[in-house]
């Protein structure tokens, strides 16, 4: 399917779906901003492809530094037709552990305020231009909650209900905004996983599946549809037996544990943190 997208920000685009979107955006010949933190893999991606795409390696949830990056581009390509805001992270969580709070903040400074920072510089230069598309990444772990999960659930939730204001907000300018829900996706975020993942995406199919989605303006795209229905399934059955159901499942790694992915900017948070009494 030839994409009518002509040029694109891209955010957690050094691997798993936001290096395949990447990858099917500049086949198709799109000028393409490269979000991310390792500056190596963005420059492999951009190589074939140097004079259309820039590489940026921004905190996501670091508003100024968003901004500078979205100056630049403009400044470079003019304001874009379509801004995905992609990066995240996930990991397990548990309430009772004090260090896991960190962790905690960090995923929701990722996961949520970085899709605000991502789309704030690009709101209005887009709204003048009377089109463009606004993509936020969530999850379908975002529609429950799951035991051990409760931050990536909470960030992922937020992220939910705040695409569903922007949507009604931006409703009638041209603009609109896309809510990806993934369910299992073969990932670096996936591969610790100690549970069953039905459904499981290879990334480049997922890439193609939310990129045919957004070619005909869906505002909600589930991937695979299936498993949207599954999970849908489990908020029929009774609390306790949706809740029995979950506590049987392995938990995710936490930071630190076997299995689990690293959380950037994870180290520096904790040391910004006061002392613990």
């Amino acid at each position: 399917m030839l994409l009518p997208f002509r040029n694109v920000v891209l955010t957690g685009a050094c691997g798993g779906l936001g290096q395949a979107l990447a990858r099917e955006l500049i086949g198709q010949g799109a000028r393409v901003a490269l979000v991310g933190l390792d500056t190596e893999r963005l420059a492999a991606l951009a190589a074939p492809a140097e004079a259309r795409c820039k590489v940026y390696t921004p905190d996501v949830s670091d508003g100024p530094a968003m901004q500078a990056m979205a100056a630049d581009w403009m400044r470079r390509f003019g304001p874009p037709d379509l801004v995905i805001a992609n990066a995240g992270v996930a990991g397990g969580y548990d309430t009772a552990e004090a260090d896991d709070l960190a962790v905690f903040r960090r995923m929701l400074e990722i996961n949520l305020l970085g899709a605000a920072t991502t789309f704030q510089p690009f709101v209005q230069p887009m709204r003048e231009q009377g089109r463009g598309a606004l993509v936020g990444v969530a999850s379908i772990a975002g529609w429950h909650g799951m035991p051990g999960n409760g931050a990536y659930c909470a960030s992922k939730g937020g992220l939910i209900r705040y695409l569903e204001s922007l949507r009604a907000e931006l409703r009638g300018t041209g603009l609109t905004v896309h809510t990806v829900s993934p369910g299992y996706i073969r990932t670096a975020l996936t591969a610790g996983n100690r549970f069953a993942m039905p459904g499981l995406l290879e990334a480049d199919a997922a890439a193609r599946q939310l990129l045919a989605g957004l070619a005909v303006r869906r505002e909600k795209i589930v991937l695979p549809r299936r498993i949207g229905w599954l999970s849908k399934a489990l908020d029929l059955l009774p609390a306790p037996l949706h809740d029995r159901l979950l506590r049987g499942q392995p938990r995710k790694p936490r930071v630190g544990e076997a299995g689990a992915t690293a959380i950037p900017g994870l180290n520096s948070q904790k040391e910004k943190e006061p002392p613990r009494r």
